[in-house]
């Protein structure tokens, strides 16, 4: 299954939420590009890992580990979920999925986002979920708070709960911001047929 949503939370006092808010706001809005190391739990607690590659605007790449025949791409429009070993492509408009909130620079999470309370205040966790369209699925991002990265905050990973209530888990770890990343990177082979897509 693709990764994809979220933690049901309880709202937080207001003078908070919209403080908070506005920090993952410009920390979003301050990463171009982010590579980073991944490692995804599912439901089931199967584990896999491998390397995160983001670019704005709309671009992401998920590269399993080798041996595994999976891979997950955003190019601007679409995800696609590619799966090597059945030869199989599904899509899915970005805006459809939690990770838009990733990777569009353009939203103004504050309209779909909530601060989700935490008793640690060196992180900072974040539920998006828009009610109107609950087949999208929930994502809750957790958030470190570093002065040295973008906007003061450290993207630690996040949990993603699709609309069939499958939940998986992405931690990262090596986060990089802000370095070139190559358009050729979010380039795929097409299983169904020779030939690549972008």
């Amino acid at each position: 299954m693709m990764p994809v949503a979220a933690l049901v939370a309880v709202a937080a006092p207001a003078v908070a939420q919209s403080g908070d808010l506005s920090l993952v706001q410009n920390h979003l809005r301050s990463v171009n590009t982010m590579t980073a190391d991944f490692t995804q739990t599912d439901r089931a607690g199967k584990t896999l890992t491998g390397t995160l590659t983001l670019k704005k605007p709309g671009r992401i790449r998920f590269q399993y580990e080798k041996g595994v025949p999976i891979l997950i791409v955003g190019d601007g429009k679409a995800l696609t979920f590619i799966d090597y070993s059945v030869r199989q492509v599904q899509r899915w408009p970005i805006g459809n999925s939690p990770l838009g909130v990733l990777i569009n620079p353009d939203k103004d999470i504050a309209r779909y986002a909530k601060i989700v309370p935490n008793p640690d205040p060196r992180v900072l966790s974040v539920e998006g979920y828009d009610p109107k369209h609950p087949e999208y699925g929930r994502i809750t991002m957790v958030f470190a708070r570093d002065g040295s990265a973008p906007g003061g905050l450290m993207l630690q990973g996040w949990v993603m709960l699709d609309s069939q209530g499958n939940r998986t888990t992405i931690r990262l770890a090596n986060q990089r911001f802000n370095a070139p990343v190559s358009d050729g990177t979010f380039r795929w082979n097409d299983p169904r047929r020779n030939g690549s897509r972008s």
